[in-house]
């Protein structure tokens, strides 16, 4: 029997990347394991990665196209499938234009090719609607930019050399959990731990300080340690001299900013916010580390602006282990091209673009002009991701709206479409993976031959514009060519052969230790005019929540409702159907505090009705501790099957954009909870 060992990489939405080894024996994978040699995530695999395989040879991959019928899905034929796309596409812009044909993707694979490539190039040509905004990172870019000048920030695996870690809104054990071990070793050579949440999360409980303020708060807290730092001067004077401007302003601005001013608004003790304060002032080596959640409100970005001004203060650049760690996806461009893929002459004039975030809105807008008459989805299932879902699911539906959807499984956003393409599992097809949580870039191997007519999205594109009779050659580059166009100065045999490459940056990674920021003469930015003259606050500053305790809404609906990730098997709403996933993780429910279910006459496992104005969740109730009296928290990533067909979490959640990047507030969400039957 020959068996052999294929190095791949993890093309999950996850900071982490993994680096894998997959044996085959036969040409059938039969063992998925971590890449041992993998520097960051060091042969280790999640709960969810460690059962690939079973999604892979699952009996309910999507193996063939199919197109809907008045009796359902038949399986169809790759001619007869692309010939109908091109056939109603064609249609589409002859009458409607080709902005029409609207477009969503996202990152249910993060790979260069498979997540965007050729298909810049086919909708340009086609002249479709763009996509713009962001579920996830957009706003938090835009919010470090603000002060830094910059998106890119600190290697988080120096968070070993910290003597104070704080994890601000960000459940590292689950969500960023090869991070962990570092963080520990941390822990072991004396550095404390603090988690600053609105959730109690598994992250929380293995923490030595645990800090939970009230959702969408947390920019009042960071004013507040602001003033204290400037107060008690626990400031690096010389570092704030040489690299940075506005501090005189910043300081007048927090003046005000008390601890006692922050703990009215967050619901925390005014000596606890000193204390923090305190404690970052006098770390040597302080390591903020945040990831995404905290954006996902309507000052989301105003979040990593105001975060960016505490090392700013303290001079923690300066130190391993120390400044400000988020995604640092951006230094990936120091090795890949990523416009490289980009064909804007194809195009036959502007494209409109549309948030992916009001994709749904504008599905019903009667006045959109012109109107949207067909949607392409792949690398997500946005039924289930994305907020407001409800108007997904009203829109999607319309008879005249021609839906085509590239996927692996029947989501809930496939059962919309009008012709479903079979797409391949990342082990079947080629890339190279850029890590927004680490300093590698993974190559991936196909391990298998394509299982059916499963493709991968690059053969897609390129069937697809044979389909509509396009010739233009850079529609139809291989693989291999695209790779070396966005990646020119990289030998790709020592990657392939190697698995993984860190990027060309120095081992300490010390980004701003004598700064090198990119605001106004290289310096980071207290007070930033250039943005004020666009109506973005000069300043850092706290904004109530728009939906919020103190909106018209909060007395109707006076739940704040958080939709967090908390499962160990899914990863978004991937995993959530497989037999060895969704099971194991017991079906949604609502987890509310004690003393808000006894106000309402809810006990422990009642069945609750959880609603607001944009729709509704029959649930079974969790009395908990985790979330604050006022706040609930129904989690992230069920499909409908699993909420009796109601939809998962976000039919409730917000689609209010946030204040700079085009992202969404998710977490701005009000709810009620009743007594259900």
């Amino acid at each position: 029997m020959a068996s052999t060992s294929v190095l791949g990489t993890c093309h999950h939405d996850c900071p982490d990347t993994c680096g894998w080894v997959a044996t085959v024996e036969d040409g059938i994978a039969v063992k998925l394991r971590g890449n041992a040699e993998h520097t960051y995530s060091q042969g280790e695999l999640c709960p969810k990665v460690n059962r690939f395989i079973d999604r892979v040879y699952s009996p309910d991959r999507i193996l063939t196209p199919l197109i809907k019928s008045s009796g359902g899905f038949e399986a169809a034929s790759w001619d007869d499938a692309l010939a109908l796309v091109a056939e109603r596409w064609h249609a589409t812009i002859d009458t409607y234009g080709g902005e029409a044909i609207a477009l969503w993707w996202d990152a249910g694979t993060q790979g260069l090719l498979q997540e965007s490539s050729l298909d810049k190039r086919l909708f340009a040509k086609m002249g479709t609607s763009r996509k713009t905004g962001g579920v996830c990172g957009v706003a938090a870019g835009w919010g470090a930019v603000v002060t830094d000048g910059t998106g890119k920030g600190a290697d988080p695996a120096n968070v070993v050399h910290s003597d104070l870690v704080v994890l601000w809104a960000t459940n590292t054990r689950l969500t960023n959990r090869h991070l962990w071990p570092f963080v520990e070793k941390a822990r072991a050579n004396g550095a404390t731990i603090v988690v600053i949440d609105p959730l109690r999360t598994i992250t929380a409980e293995s923490a030595d300080w645990f800090i939970q303020p009230r959702p969408g708060t947390d920019v009042a807290l960071m004013l507040a340690m602001m003033h204290v730092l400037i107060r008690d001067d626990h400031l690096d004077h010389d570092y704030i001299e040489r690299y940075t401007t506005g501090f005189d302003q910043l300081a007048a601005h927090v003046a005000e900013c008390t601890p006692e001013w922050a703990g009215a608004i967050c619901g925390l003790d005014p000596a606890e916010i000193e204390r923090l304060a305190a404690a970052y002032g006098q770390a040597k080596a302080a390591m903020l580390r945040t990831l995404i959640g905290a954006e996902h409100h309507s000052g989301g970005a105003m979040f990593f602006r105001a975060l960016g001004c505490l090392p700013l203060l303290t001079g923690s650049w300066r130190e391993p282990g120390g400044g400000l760690a988020r995604s640092v996806g951006s230094w990936a461009d120091s090795m890949i091209d990523f416009g490289a893929f980009d064909a804007p002459h194809l195009a036959p004039g502007p494209r409109r673009g549309i948030n992916m975030n009001h994709l749904g809105r504008m599905l019903n807008d009667p006045d959109l002009d012109p109107p949207i008459k067909s949607v392409m989805a792949w690398n997500g299932n946005p039924v289930v991701t994305q907020p407001n879902a409800n108007a997904w699911r009203t829109g999607l539906a319309r008879d005249d709206v021609f839906v085509v959807v590239s996927e692996q499984f029947m989501t809930d956003t496939a059962a919309f479409a009008d012709v479903i393409f079979p797409a391949t599992t990342q082990l079947e097809q080629v890339d190279v993976v850029p890590s927004w949580g680490h300093l590698y870039v993974g190559w991936n191997e196909p391990a298998i031959a394509p299982q059916g007519g499963a493709v991968p999205n690059t053969e897609l594109w390129r069937r697809l514009a044979r389909a509509m009779g396009y010739t233009e050659p850079e529609l139809f580059e291989s693989d291999r060519d695209l790779l070396a166009s966005a990646m020119p100065d990289v030998d790709l045999a020592e990657l392939r052969r190697r698995g993984f490459m860190r990027l060309p940056l120095p081992d300490d990674h010390l980004p701003y230790a004598e700064g090198g920021f990119g605001g106004v003469d290289g310096r980071a930015e207290f007070v930033s005019t250039a943005f004020a003259a666009d109506g973005v606050p000069a300043l850092p500053t706290f904004t109530p929540p728009i939906e919020g305790p103190n909106s018209d809404l909060a007395e109707r609906f006076p739940l704040a409702l958080l939709s967090p990730k908390q499962h160990t098997r899914f990863l978004n709403s991937s995993y959530t159907h497989l037999p060895k996933h969704g099971p194991a993780e017991g079906g949604p429910f609502c987890e509310i505090h004690a003393d808000d279910a006894a106000a309402r006459g809810i006990a422990e496992g009642d069945p609750v009705r959880v609603y607001n104005d944009r729709g509704s969740l029959d649930l079974p109730a969790r009395l908990s501790e985790r979330v604050r009296p006022g706040v609930v928290a129904v989690p992230f990533g069920w499909w409908s099957a699993d909420h009796a067909g109601q939809g998962g979490v976000n039919v409730l959640t917000n689609d209010g954009l946030t204040d700079w990047g085009g992202g969404v507030a998710y977490s701005e969400t009000l709810v009620e909870v009743a007594a259900a039957g």
